[in-house]
């Protein structure tokens, strides 16, 4: 299963060094100057989790496998995108692929780097890029809508379910609204008709205020206005130095750690976006544990265990049984597998289950 951010943003905010730093790589040029990243950049990266050594440690596991999370660079927006300026078309297109977007605002002042638009303001920032997804996903509904209609005047059965929720979300965009507002407490069956339509502002947002080095501990004027909008649009924000984490990227792990204490940070920032990026997509992790290997899973929240057996391998879901389930504080606390089945706290589960974050799990299965 696989899952992708896309990191987005107005030109020379930070995008690219920050997803050099992300995957150790140099993949995606960093430079001052708009348009350097021309094609999407795509990264796969473990999510940290510290579960996972914990219950590798109690297994005496050869390999520690961690789930993934990719992260895809999109080249940068200006104004006028949604009608095709600058790289309009493609940066749209690239982000209609992915299923949630990590947008970098820029909250540092610095005069050797040019703003496309000639001032910082991470605010105006946002709500630019934010105008032209709203635009595009205007264009896009009104053209669709007006087929939908003509059918659902004709009492098709497939229109008239459809209609509703392109309604709804034309509504939300004409009043200048994200259609991401629709998705707290739509029922399951409009969610599937609006993930469908694929709109660009139907997907979830995390802004990412990238700071200047000495600031990255405490934030400043600019990030603090983002976290005010983000709050008024139920969106999430954490604060990062893109230049802090390209150093931290080139040091082993006793630098790094020693370089972070110096500047007041418990972790990388990396470690805090990859986690929100993970949390943004609505993911939890369930965990398979043994001496050969243990590993984290990666499943959508609310997934029944035969789906869960089914991101191990199609053949686990087809011939569920059931499925041996111990959390993960009982499994670390009682000491493993054995003593938590002793202990009486190793749950036998059917198809309803619904899988909980930190679950180590052993599949039961016939084919």
């Amino acid at each position: 299963m696989g899952f992708k951010c896309g990191i987005v943003g107005l030109p020379n905010v930070g995008k690219s060094t920050l997803f050099n730093a992300l995957t150790r790589t140099a993949a995606a040029q960093a430079a001052n100057y708009p348009f350097c990243t021309i094609e999407p950049n795509t990264g796969e990266v473990a999510v940290p989790d510290p579960r996972l050594d914990k219950i590798a440690a109690i297994a005496r596991s050869k390999e520690v496998v961690p789930t993934r999370i990719s992260f895809v660079d999109i080249a940068g927006l200006v104004r006028g995108a949604s009608k095709g300026e600058g790289l309009g078309n493609q940066f749209l297109a690239n982000i209609r692929e992915v299923d949630a977007i990590v947008h970098v605002l820029r909250c540092f002042d610095d005069d050797d780097v040019t703003h496309v638009e000639g001032r910082v303001d991470p605010v105006a920032d946002a709500e630019t890029v934010e105008t032209e997804l709203m635009l595009a996903d205007l264009d896009s509904l009104e053209r669709r809508i007006v087929q939908v209609r003509k059918r659902a005047t004709g009492k098709d059965k497939e229109a008239t379910t459809i209609l509703p929720v392109m309604e709804r979300a034309l509504a939300l965009l004409q009043e200048s609204k994200p259609v991401r507002l629709m998705l707290e407490g739509i029922a399951a069956e409009d969610l599937a008709i609006l993930k469908s339509l694929n709109l660009l502002t139907s997907k979830p947002v995390l802004y990412v205020c990238n700071v200047a080095e000495d600031e990255a501990a405490t934030g400043n004027a600019h990030s603090q206005a983002v976290e005010t909008v983000a709050a008024e649009q139920g969106a999430s924000t954490i604060v990062i130095s893109a230049a802090i984490e390209a150093e931290i990227a080139q040091l082993d792990g006793a630098e790094a750690a020693e370089f972070l204490d110096t500047l007041g940070l418990e972790e990388p920032g990396l470690d805090r976006l990859i986690r929100a990026g993970y949390e943004l997509l609505d993911l939890i992790t369930f965990f398979t544990a043994g001496p050969k290997e243990s590993r984290a899973w990666t499943v959508k929240k609310g997934a029944r265990a035969p789906q869960a057996a089914g991101e191990i391998h199609t053949d686990f879901e087809k011939g569920f049984i059931r499925a041996q389930t111990i959390a993960f504080d009982d499994y670390v606390g009682l000491g493993g597998e054995t003593a938590a089945k002793e202990a009486g706290k190793a749950r036998d589960e059917g198809k309803e289950y619904v899988v909980r974050d930190g679950d180590v799990m052993l599949f039961k299965f016939n084919v």
